[in-house]
Protein backbone atom coordinates (compact mmCIF):
# COMPACT_ATOMS: atom_id res chain seq x y z
CA UNK A 1 0.00 0.00 0.00
CA UNK A 2 1.12 3.71 -1.00
CA UNK A 3 0.95 6.14 1.72
CA UNK A 4 0.66 9.42 0.30
CA UNK A 5 3.15 12.40 1.91
CA UNK A 6 1.09 15.73 3.45
CA UNK A 7 3.37 18.67 4.24
CA UNK A 8 1.55 20.70 6.46
CA UNK A 9 2.07 24.77 7.80
CA UNK A 10 4.16 24.40 11.25
CA UNK A 11 2.11 23.31 14.52
CA UNK A 12 2.57 24.91 17.40
CA UNK A 13 1.15 21.48 19.06
CA UNK A 14 4.56 19.83 17.79
CA UNK A 15 6.55 20.95 20.91
CA UNK A 16 3.95 19.25 23.38
CA UNK A 17 3.50 16.44 21.38
CA UNK A 18 7.49 15.60 21.44
CA UNK A 19 7.52 16.41 25.33
CA UNK A 20 4.80 14.03 25.82
CA UNK A 21 6.75 11.09 23.84
CA UNK A 22 10.15 12.61 25.72
CA UNK A 23 8.13 11.78 28.76
CA UNK A 24 7.67 8.46 27.73
CA UNK A 25 10.48 7.53 26.17
CA UNK A 26 12.10 8.74 29.45
CA UNK A 27 10.45 6.49 31.96
CA UNK A 28 11.07 3.69 29.60
CA UNK A 29 14.93 3.93 29.22
CA UNK A 30 15.98 5.70 32.50
CA UNK A 31 19.68 6.21 32.53
CA UNK A 32 19.85 4.10 29.15
CA UNK A 33 19.08 7.56 27.11
CA UNK A 34 21.56 9.69 27.61
CA UNK A 35 19.85 12.58 26.07
CA UNK A 36 16.34 12.98 23.78
CA UNK A 37 16.05 15.73 21.62
CA UNK A 38 13.15 16.40 19.31
CA UNK A 39 14.78 16.77 15.91
CA UNK A 40 13.50 16.91 12.00
CA UNK A 41 11.34 19.42 10.41
CA UNK A 42 9.18 19.62 13.24
CA UNK A 43 11.59 21.06 15.63
CA UNK A 44 11.89 23.97 13.05
CA UNK A 45 9.53 26.82 14.10
CA UNK A 46 8.04 27.77 10.96
CA UNK A 47 9.28 24.93 9.06
CA UNK A 48 6.20 22.65 7.01
CA UNK A 49 6.29 19.25 7.67
CA UNK A 50 4.56 15.99 7.98
CA UNK A 51 2.96 15.49 11.06
CA UNK A 52 5.17 13.21 12.50
CA UNK A 53 7.43 13.72 15.46
CA UNK A 54 11.02 12.80 15.17
CA UNK A 55 12.71 11.64 18.06
CA UNK A 56 16.30 11.38 18.74
CA UNK A 57 17.49 9.14 21.51
CA UNK A 58 21.07 9.62 22.28
CA UNK A 59 23.09 6.49 24.01
CA UNK A 60 25.78 5.04 24.93
CA UNK A 61 25.46 1.68 22.94
CA UNK A 62 22.89 -0.08 20.81
CA UNK A 63 22.32 -3.15 22.78
CA UNK A 64 19.98 -4.91 24.02
CA UNK A 65 19.63 -3.47 26.82
CA UNK A 66 17.85 -0.28 25.49
CA UNK A 67 16.34 -2.78 22.62
CA UNK A 68 14.37 -4.25 25.77
CA UNK A 69 13.64 -1.55 27.34
CA UNK A 70 12.11 0.15 24.13
CA UNK A 71 10.09 -2.83 23.32
CA UNK A 72 8.46 -3.33 26.87
CA UNK A 73 7.00 0.08 26.51
CA UNK A 74 5.25 -0.70 23.45
CA UNK A 75 7.60 0.59 20.83
CA UNK A 76 7.41 -1.89 18.18
CA UNK A 77 11.65 -1.58 15.56
CA UNK A 78 11.27 -1.46 11.99
CA UNK A 79 13.78 -3.10 9.90
CA UNK A 80 16.03 0.14 9.44
CA UNK A 81 19.06 0.17 10.92
CA UNK A 82 20.61 2.86 8.67
CA UNK A 83 21.02 6.38 7.94
CA UNK A 84 21.58 7.47 4.55
CA UNK A 85 25.46 8.27 3.70
CA UNK A 86 25.89 11.88 3.11
CA UNK A 87 28.78 12.92 0.65
CA UNK A 88 32.39 13.17 2.03
CA UNK A 89 31.74 10.44 4.25
CA UNK A 90 32.15 6.81 3.96
CA UNK A 91 30.55 3.91 5.44
CA UNK A 92 32.67 3.74 8.96
CA UNK A 93 30.60 0.87 10.02
CA UNK A 94 29.06 2.16 13.56
CA UNK A 95 28.76 6.08 12.43
CA UNK A 96 25.69 5.56 10.80
CA UNK A 97 23.86 2.87 12.62
CA UNK A 98 20.60 3.11 14.63
CA UNK A 99 17.65 1.52 15.48
CA UNK A 100 14.33 3.23 14.16
CA UNK A 101 10.90 2.71 16.43
CA UNK A 102 8.02 4.08 13.87
CA UNK A 103 4.46 4.63 14.91
CA UNK A 104 3.23 8.43 15.80
CA UNK A 105 6.70 9.35 16.53
CA UNK A 106 9.55 8.47 14.72
CA UNK A 107 12.13 7.01 16.76
CA UNK A 108 15.56 7.44 16.18
CA UNK A 109 17.98 5.46 18.58
CA UNK A 110 22.40 6.75 18.17
CA UNK A 111 25.09 6.23 19.57
CA UNK A 112 26.64 9.27 21.34
CA UNK A 113 29.45 10.67 19.38
CA UNK A 114 28.17 9.08 15.78
CA UNK A 115 28.57 11.04 13.32
CA UNK A 116 24.54 10.40 12.20
CA UNK A 117 24.04 11.73 16.00
CA UNK A 118 25.53 14.60 15.20
CA UNK A 119 24.37 14.74 12.03
CA UNK A 120 20.77 15.23 13.36
CA UNK A 121 21.16 17.97 16.00
CA UNK A 122 23.70 20.33 13.79
CA UNK A 123 20.70 19.94 10.35
CA UNK A 124 18.21 21.13 13.33
CA UNK A 125 20.16 23.95 14.96
CA UNK A 126 21.46 25.38 11.40
CA UNK A 127 17.60 25.69 10.05
CA UNK A 128 16.63 27.12 13.29
CA UNK A 129 19.44 29.86 12.62
CA UNK A 130 18.84 30.36 9.41
CA UNK A 131 14.91 30.78 8.34
CA UNK A 132 15.34 31.52 4.43
CA UNK A 133 16.80 27.91 3.98
CA UNK A 134 14.06 26.88 5.88
CA UNK A 135 11.35 27.91 4.30
CA UNK A 136 13.63 27.14 1.06
CA UNK A 137 13.38 23.49 2.49
CA UNK A 138 9.68 23.62 3.63
CA UNK A 139 8.99 25.00 -0.21
CA UNK A 140 11.08 21.84 -1.39
CA UNK A 141 8.99 19.21 0.68
CA UNK A 142 5.58 21.06 -0.39
CA UNK A 143 6.38 20.45 -3.78
CA UNK A 144 8.11 17.22 -3.71
CA UNK A 145 5.13 15.59 -1.54
CA UNK A 146 2.55 17.46 -4.49
CA UNK A 147 4.14 16.39 -7.46
CA UNK A 148 5.63 12.82 -7.10
CA UNK A 149 3.87 10.11 -8.92
CA UNK A 150 5.48 7.72 -5.99
CA UNK A 151 5.21 8.82 -2.79
CA UNK A 152 7.40 6.03 -1.77
CA UNK A 153 10.70 7.87 -3.69
CA UNK A 154 9.91 11.04 -1.25
CA UNK A 155 13.23 10.02 0.97
CA UNK A 156 15.34 9.12 -1.64
CA UNK A 157 14.46 12.84 -3.83
CA UNK A 158 14.71 14.78 -0.52
CA UNK A 159 17.95 13.36 0.40
CA UNK A 160 19.88 15.10 -1.60
CA UNK A 161 18.68 18.40 -0.79
CA UNK A 162 19.14 17.44 2.61
CA UNK A 163 22.69 16.69 2.00
CA UNK A 164 23.27 20.60 0.29
CA UNK A 165 21.72 21.90 3.44
CA UNK A 166 23.72 19.15 5.89
CA UNK A 167 26.93 20.64 3.88
CA UNK A 168 25.78 24.07 4.38
CA UNK A 169 26.00 23.23 8.15
CA UNK A 170 29.07 21.79 8.39
CA UNK A 171 30.56 25.02 7.09
CA UNK A 172 28.54 27.07 9.77
CA UNK A 173 29.47 24.89 12.48
CA UNK A 174 32.88 25.11 11.49
CA UNK A 175 32.52 29.44 11.51
CA UNK A 176 30.49 29.49 14.71
CA UNK A 177 32.34 26.55 16.82
CA UNK A 178 28.75 24.82 17.02
CA UNK A 179 28.53 22.26 19.79
CA UNK A 180 25.22 20.57 20.21
CA UNK A 181 23.98 22.29 23.41
CA UNK A 182 24.05 20.26 26.88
Amino acid sequence: MTETVTIIPHQARWTNEFEAVAARLGAALGSLALRIDHIGSTSVPGLAAKDVIDVQITVAELDENVLRSLSDAGFALKPFNRDHLPPGFDDVGEQWRKLFFRGRAHIHVRRVGAANQRYALLFRDYLRAHPAMSAAYGELKRRLAAGLADPNSYPDVKDPAVDLIYLAAEQWAAQTGWQPAA
